[in-house]
């Protein structure tokens, strides 16, 4: 994928950026979860991000990030990657797809991918050699909705893209796919994930339904 579909090391936001920086920072927190097992490094820095007002705020996303936060901090990468490897890759069928196609077309490679590929191109976004993974896959997706917010190109980077490419792209199976990471027996520490996902993406859909 080009740039912006290579999920990139995430900075998470600090206090006092405005909220389109930190929406932009959770898609790519979320991009790089899911395109990849966490490094320790990463799993340190969402351990750090524990306060005191976080931990007192019974909003449902404080609540999923807080249970993000404990995963982090009681567990290694190896763990993640263990996890990671046996839901997401696995040998065969994986236990969890994490592309769109198989949602909502119920095979890979299907309408759904093409429909996304026509919308990259109107962004003037194509796939990059270096990037196995189609333009369905999750990640790639929140990379797009990254640049989509956070993006100079004000042409390209605007609330009516960002509303159209997630109520087209992302808004009709995300639940499916949380719904499998939760029903995997084999998962346990992506569970967490799941759950900041679905609640995450739940304020993004009212937000875009209120524009």
């Amino acid at each position: 994928m080009s740039e912006a579909n290579t999920p990139q090391t995430p900075e998470l936001s600090q206090d006092g950026l405005a909220e389109d920086l930190a929406r932009a920072d959770l898609y790519g927190l979320l991009a790089n979860l899911f395109f990849q097992p966490p490094d320790q490094m990463l799993l340190d820095q969402i351990s750090a991000s524990e306060n005191s007002e976080a931990q007192d705020n019974q909003a449902p996303l404080a609540n999923a990030w807080m249970n993000l936060v404990e995963a982090a901090k009681n567990s290694k990468s190896s763990d993640w990657k263990a996890e990671y490897d046996s839901s997401f890759l696995g040998v065969g069928k994986p236990n969890v797809f994490l592309y769109g196609s198989y949602y909502l077309a119920g095979h890979l490679h299907e309408k759904p991918l093409l429909d996304i590929r026509r919308s990259l191109l109107q962004f003037g976004l194509e796939a990059s050699d270096s990037v196995a993974e189609t333009e369905d896959h999750i990640a790639a997706l929140f990379e797009v909705m990254r640049y989509l917010i956070a993006g100079e190109d004000a042409g390209v980077s605007n609330l009516t893209n960002q509303r159209v490419f997630f109520n087209d792209h992302i808004r009709p199976w995300y639940d499916d796919l949380c719904d499998a990471i939760d029903a995997d027996p084999e998962t346990h520490l992506y569970k967490s994930v799941s759950a900041l996902t679905r609640e995450f993406l739940a304020i993004e859909s009212q937000s875009f339904d209120m524009v």
